[in-house]
């Protein structure tokens, strides 16, 4: 059972956010890769989620490879279409 989380628990900003994305999104990448993908489907609707709240400087920060795979490849099997 996973940890529950903290009522005063405070949203991430800054580097802490753009570091979460980053992680998320590795997650994602790496449950894509071993076929699980239901819940590379959830990691990837989190990472988008804080992706969109990142400011444009904190989104170049996050690497272009990361980008590149939530943006695009992933669009193509988990777009609107599917």
């Amino acid at each position: 059972m996973p940890p529950k989380k903290k009522p005063n628990a405070k949203p991430l900003t800054g580097p802490a956010l753009v570091k979460e994305v980053c992680r998320r999104i590795r997650l994602a990448r790496s449950l894509w890769d071993a076929h699980r993908n239901a819940a590379c489907r959830g990691e990837r609707e989190k990472a988008i989620a804080l992706y969109e709240t990142l400011t444009p400087e904190e989104r170049e920060k996050v690497p272009q490879t990361l980008r590149v795979w939530l943006r695009y490849r992933s669009e193509k099997y988990f777009g609107e279409g599917r």
